[in-house]
Formats: structure tokens, C-alpha cells, sequence
């Protein structure tokens, strides 16, 4: 049996159209300068072709016959681009350029259906030569077919008066829902007045130094996401284990104390509270992911898995473990493109990212003329552009964190979440109370605002 002779696919004449529409009516090619590259045709002439009308289009020169066979000779492609004689036969391939945005989205296609079959060779190769680990290359696979899909999402102009139009159909959702469904709340009353709820695409960086709460802080946000909205909230914890995790936030639902929780020694009414604890958390929709190192390809490539249209919020615990799917000569550079990316991934997904990051030591160390220990957007490690592609930076502090005794632990404490950056509001002090022995925050009640504003007054008697 014949061995089937397979060809790269691409369309002769649609090339040709395309080139020939532009002769006809050179004001034509703006329609379709988003849309194709020279890349995009097959025939080497063709590309050399339209690889000089994009270089007249950008400089303003018009497009014709003459003014395009000069430049042609001026670039010594020429003879690559076929010729006088071919580039008369363009010029009778199309009559009219009315049909000019059809043609070109077939040479568009048949571009795409070629890279597919370049990336699948690529794919192919890079499991023959087995190196790395299994699941780098398969997330590195889909990645590139991710790409591959995504490649060609441009916008055109859209007229003001439309997105005008777009602003009142929000309102009046608004209006009528109060927004629940536009803005994802962190289930604390006083944070979420202030940031107006965290938006679709919206990066919030929580930033504290270690022990003072990062992580669970975040845990306890993710658990209220899931339980008030219903959807998934996926956690990559870097740092900790899957058991570890989930144990905190037993602990932190339960109101058990996580050290009885390591040593197993529970009252009756303790194990009670667990009880009640493991089916509330296990009822909402929470995956934890505790792979170490995880790239953000990799990242991509697990919440693709997750059922689309269900995805509520991505947790990161934290920035500084993850690394980059590229080599850098410096860590902030890394951490920089990180950052980026963690953006893209919150747009690209549509719903919030919330990632703990690592305060430098500048805190413990700043005079109370400087500030004092209380944290700025500046403490970030290795902060490169974090602070610039965040939308929201939520910093914490709490003065028991440096001072607490053992016996303070299981009682209610005041707790700074500052908020250093906030993209759609204002940017303040919010007062949360917070339980370090059972890692729990919650919103202060006015009775618990009281008694945090006279202890302050009699320490500062």
C-alpha cells in the first residue's frame, strides 16, 4: 500500500485574492492588517508581497503597482516576490475588494491549521526525547495549543457611545442584584466596603511578613468565596501540604486549636465541632493543589480541567515559592514576569487571584519616626513590578504578632488589614478581630471595637 503523501494545507487563491484586493483598492489592506501577517501565506512570493505593502502601509506610502514593484527592487526581493510578470497576475486575481476580509480569514485558517501541525511535531518530539518530568511536558502541550487558540482574540475601535450603552446594562444589573454576582466579597463586611468586592481579573496581593497570618488569612477568604458563591475556589499551596492545609482550615471552622488537632487529643465537644466543621468545608467546592514549585503553565493547564463556567476564585500561597516557565539572570526579574502572568491569568480566566506574598525585614526594622513596623507596599520582596500589576494590595499587621503571650492566643485580637493599593476605591486601615490559636478572622462587632479602643487607651496611659 502507497504511502498517503500528506501536504501543508494553505489556499493558492485566496493568497492571491488577498494581494489582488489590495492592488484594486490599497485602503482595503487596513481591514485586514489585524487580522494576517506576512507569516500568514504559505508561497514565498505572496509573503514577499505582502510583506512590502505592510511596510508602505506603515509608512503612509500608497499602494499601487508602480509604487510596490520600486519597492520590491529598493528590498532586492523581487525575483522572490515572483516577478513583474507575477505581480501583474495579482493584480487581475480579485475584481472587486468587497470580499477581501473572506479571503483573508481562509489564508488566516489555512496559517493556523499549519502551526497547529508544527506544534503537534513539536510535541511529538519533545515526549520522544523524554526529558523532564511527565508532567512539565504534557502542561507545556497544552499550553501551546492554549496559545495556539488564543492567538488571533483582537479587538477593533468600539464607539463610546456603545460602551456607554454597556456601563448602564451594568448599573442596572446592579441595581438589581447589588452587584453579587459582578464582585466576588471576601466575607468581611468592613474590607468589602472598602474594596467594593474583588472584581473578575483582579489580582490582590496579601503581603505580611511570616507568622503573621498570610495564610490563613487568605484560607479563611477562600472558604467564605465558596460558601457564599457556590463556584470553585483552586488553591496551589507551594508551602504547605494538602493535610496541613485542610487542617488549618478545620481549625480555623471548627474553632478547635490546631495544636490539639496535631496531637489527635480532643474533648467530646471539640470533636463535635469537627464534626460539624468537615461538612460545612465539605460541602463547598474546594480543590488544593500542593505540587511544589509549580510553574504558571502548569497552573494554566489544571484549572483549564476545571468545568467551565464554575470557576469562583484561584488562591496562591505564595509568590516567592513559584517559579518561571523561562530562565532569568536575576530573581526580581523572575518574580517580576511572575507577577505579570498572574495578571494575565485573572484576565484571561475572569475571576479574581488572591496570592500571599513575603514582606521583606524592613518592617521589624524601620524606627517609629520611619513608620514604624507597619508594613508598605515597598516591604514586598524582590517586589520588582508586583506592586504594579496588582489591582488590589492588602497588607496585615498586628502588634500582638511581636508582643503576644501564650495565654493571649485563644482570645480575640485586633488585626490590621491596610489596604496600600486599590485600584477601583479608596485605600485605608480596615479593623478585623482574629483568634491566633485557631487561626480565625472575623469581622469585630462594636462591643469587640470598644474594648479594643479602652485597652488601647489605658496602654497608652
Amino acid at each position: 500500500m502507497d504511502e498517503i503523501q500528506r501536504k501543508l494545507p494553505y489556499a493558492a487563491e485566496a493568497e492571491q485574492s488577498v494581494l489582488g484586493s489590495i492592488l484594486i483598492d490599497p485602503e482595503a489592506f487596513s481591514r485586514v492588517a489585524t487580522l494576517l501577517s506576512p507569516d500568514d501565506f504559505y508561497l514565498s512570493e505572496n509573503r514577499a508581497v505582502y510583506e512590502a505593502m505592510q511596510q508602505m502601509f506603515a509608512e503612509s506610502k500608497r499602494i499601487d503597482d508602480v509604487l510596490l514593484i520600486n519597492r520590491l527592487v529598493e528590498g532586492g526581493s523581487l525575483d522572490k516576490a515572483g516577478g513583474i510578470q507575477y505581480l501583474k497576475l495579482l493584480g487581475n486575481a480579485a475584481k472587486t475588494s468587497a470580499n477581501i476580509l473572506d479571503y483573508a480569514r481562509i489564508v488566516a485558517d489555512k496559517s493556523r491549521l499549519r502551526r497547529l501541525i508544527e506544534t503537534c511535531a513539536d510535541i511529538s518530539d519533545a515526549a520522544f526525547l523524554e526529558e523532564g518530568r511527565v508532567q512539565d511536558i504534557i502542561g507545556s502541550a497544552e499550553q501551546k495549543i492554549y496559545d495556539l487558540s488564543n492567538d488571533r482574540d483582537q479587538r477593533d475601535f468600539r464607539p463610546l457611545d456603545q460602551l456607554i450603552v454597556n456601563i448602564y446594562d451594568q448599573l442596572e444589573k446592579l441595581s438589581r442584584d447589588d452587584g453579587s454576582e459582578q464582585r466576588t466579597m471576601t466575607g468581611f463586611s468592613g474590607l468589602d466596603k472598602v474594596l467594593l468586592g474583588m472584581g473578575p481579573g483582579d489580582l490582590v496581593l496579601i503581603g505580611a511578613r511570616p507568622g503573621m497570618g498570610k495564610t490563613s488569612f487568605a484560607l479563611n477568604v477562600a472558604a467564605n468565596v465558596a460558601r457564599q458563591t457556590g463556584k470553585t475556589v483552586c488553591i496551589f499551596s507551594l508551602e504547605m501540604s494538602g493535610e496541613q492545609l485542610a487542617s488549618r482550615m478545620l481549625a480555623s471552622e471548627g474553632m478547635i486549636s490546631s495544636g490539639d488537632l496535631r496531637t489527635g487529643k480532643l474533648s467530646e465537644e471539640a470533636w463535635a465541632r469537627l464534626s460539624r466543621a468537615a461538612e460545612r468545608l465539605g460541602s463547598c467546592k474546594i480543590l488544593v493543589d500542593d505540587t511544589a514549585g509549580v510553574t504558571l503553565t502548569q497552573m494554566r493547564a489544571k484549572l483549564r480541567r476545571v468545568e467551565k463556567g464554575t470557576l469562583g476564585m484561584i488562591v496562591i500561597d505564595y509568590l516567592q515559592l513559584m517559579q518561571s516557565d523561562r530562565r532569568f539572570d536575576s530573581r526580581v526579574n523572575e518574580v517580576s514576569d511572575i507577577s505579570r502572568n498572574l495578571k494575565l491569568l485573572a484576565k484571561d480566566f475572569g475571576v479574581p487571584v488572591l496570592c500571599c506574598a513575603q514582606l521583606s525585614r524592613q518592617p521589624e526594622n524601620r524606627k517609629e519616626s520611619e513608620g514604624g513596623k507597619r508594613p508598605m507596599i515597598s516591604d514586598l520582596r524582590e517586589s520588582g513590578s508586583i506592586e504594579q500589576d496588582a489591582d488590589v494590595v492588602l497588607l496585615l499587621y498586628s502588634e500582638d504578632y511581636y508582643k503576644r503571650s501564650e495565654e493571649e492566643r485563644s482570645e480575640l485580637r485586633p488585626f490590621e488589614v491596610i489596604v496600600g493599593k486599590n485600584r477601583h476605591g479608596e485605600t485605608r486601615t480596615v479593623k478585623l478581630g482574629w483568634i491566633p490559636q485557631y487561626t480565625k478572622f472575623r469581622t469585630l462587632s462594636p462591643e469587640d471595637e470598644e474594648r479594643f479602643r479602652e485597652e488601647k487607651a489605658k496602654k497608652d496611659e
